[in-house]
């Protein structure tokens, strides 16, 4: 059995399916998700749980999985012929037709259903040629009116429409304990190549960050290297020696989809309709599955080595920049912000600063003699300072300067006293000889 997660997971959750381990290239060496579940402050998270049902439990989660999904179908069928798409509105047009037509279909699980078919058409919902159509064994959402935990025998109840069954779980350590402390959102179950999933949203405590004594691992973001850290390695990329290889594989891939799909768009027969259909969104999960191994390699290593975490603040910089046309597309799907994203929240929950530095000169400065100067840049890819003679590879010295600035702006903000304020303990340790009486 094979179905499809049709709700949104957090970026934890995305990543959690990746394979690819070691993306660094050693060269010389939930924005917040969410801020309650449930009324709760702290960091929204989404973890996952593996269920072992029976034979009668598996069938009884299969019955319910295919009615609530025919229930969404044939709201959504509703909405489209009626043009009605806000979920109370909706409510009002197909909750008590689903009801009637669909026996055993609970009243939550309606509700569910029509908040679920209102959220499918909230997203593009001009372009869309006609109605929805959930799979049958497509992700359906549980609530807690529908399941409820026993933590001391790890089983979970939820709801069919032949009862209530209640069905052992297990998942990592960290999984276990966060589920077992409330409050915890909606749940979407999961049955994927005939294993079934829970995954869950909870509110993890927000922990507090670490003071980075060590500095921070500064990050420059580009088109051509995704990401490249203060340590020189570029991210991601196979583990070669020597200078900075690049992101050539990644580009490659992109181009390669982009003329697949103008070649098949070209066509305009129902075939090469298909195949659009079945490779829409490819590319994008791809370029999400980069960015989880690049965050997760950035904030490991900080972790590691007790520092902070240090990118650029690229907001606008599409309407800054100036390029080429045949540039546009290239930078209009640069997922910068989707990296900044997914780094900034799995520094919070691992309790790590993180900063955004001004991006202004970062790869024309010398981080050594602090000279800033076009001339600095004589190619592209290279650096070289004409004042002190440093060089290296230009974003390696912009990640070099990201992680400097970040020491000054961590101070800035952490340290009253270094703004240049008026500030008493300043005036008190400024005057020599002066003693400092005891409190």
């Amino acid at each position: 059995m094979r179905g499809t997660v049709l709700h949104a997971c957090s970026p934890e959750t995305c990543g959690a399916l990746d394979t690819k381990s070691n993306i660094a290239v050693n060269l010389g060496t939930p924005v917040r998700l969410g801020v309650n579940v449930g009324g709760q402050a702290g960091l929204v998270s989404v973890v996952k749980l593996r269920l072992f049902p029976t034979p009668e439990q598996e069938a009884a989660l299969v019955a319910g999985t295919e009615l609530a999904n025919q229930a969404a179908t044939l709201i959504s069928r509703l909405a489209w012929s009626a043009k009605v798409f806000g979920r109370f509105a909706l409510h009002r047009l197909a909750y008590r037709a689903a009801r009637l037509e669909i026996p055993g279909l609970g009243a939550k699980a309606a509700n569910l259903a029509v908040a679920r078919v209102a959220a499918t058409y909230a997203d593009r919902r001009s372009s869309r040629k006609r109605a929805h159509v959930f799979r049958p064994l497509g992700a359906v959402p549980f609530d807690a009116r529908m399941m409820s935990f026993s933590h001391g025998a790890h089983t979970v109840s939820l709801w069919t429409p032949r009862g209530r069954v209640a069905v052992p779980y297990a998942g990592r350590e960290a999984d276990l304990r966060a589920v077992e402390t409330p409050p915890r959102g909606e749940a979407d179950l999961v049955c994927r190549a005939g294993v079934w999933l829970l995954q869950i949203t909870v509110t993890l405590p927000e922990p507090v960050p670490v003071e980075p004594l060590h500095g921070f691992l500064g990050v420059d973001q580009g088109i051509v290297n995704l990401a490249v850290t203060s340590d020189g390695a570029v991210l991601p990329g196979k583990a070669l020696s020597g200078p900075i290889a690049g992101n050539g594989q990644v580009r490659g891939l992109r181009e390669r989809r982009h003329r697949q799909r103008r070649r098949l768009q070209r066509r305009r027969t129902s075939s090469a309709r298909r195949v659009l259909r079945r490779l829409a969104g490819r590319e994008s999960r791809m370029m999400s599955d980069v960015n989880h191994q690049i965050s997760r390699f950035v904030v490991r290593e900080a972790e590691r080595t007790g520092r902070g975490v240090a990118l650029e603040d690229l907001r606008g910089v599409r309407g800054r920049v100036r390029a080429h046309r045949l540039q546009w597309r290239t930078l209009d799907t640069w997922a910068f912000a989707q990296q900044t994203a997914f780094t900034r929240y799995k520094s919070e929950r691992a309790g790590i600063a993180f900063v955004l530095v001004d991006p202004a000169y970062t790869s024309q400065a010398c981080p050594e003699c602090g000279w800033v100067s076009r001339a600095n840049r004589p190619v592209r890819n290279r650096f070289k300072c004409t004042r002190c003679g440093l060089a290296g590879h230009a974003d390696h010295i912009a990640a070099r300067n990201i992680a400097r600035r970040a020491v000054a702006s961590w101070g800035t903000v952490n340290s009253p006293h270094a703004t240049g304020l008026p500030s008493a303990r300043r005036d008190r340790e400024s005057k020599s000889g002066a003693s400092v009486p005891d409190r």
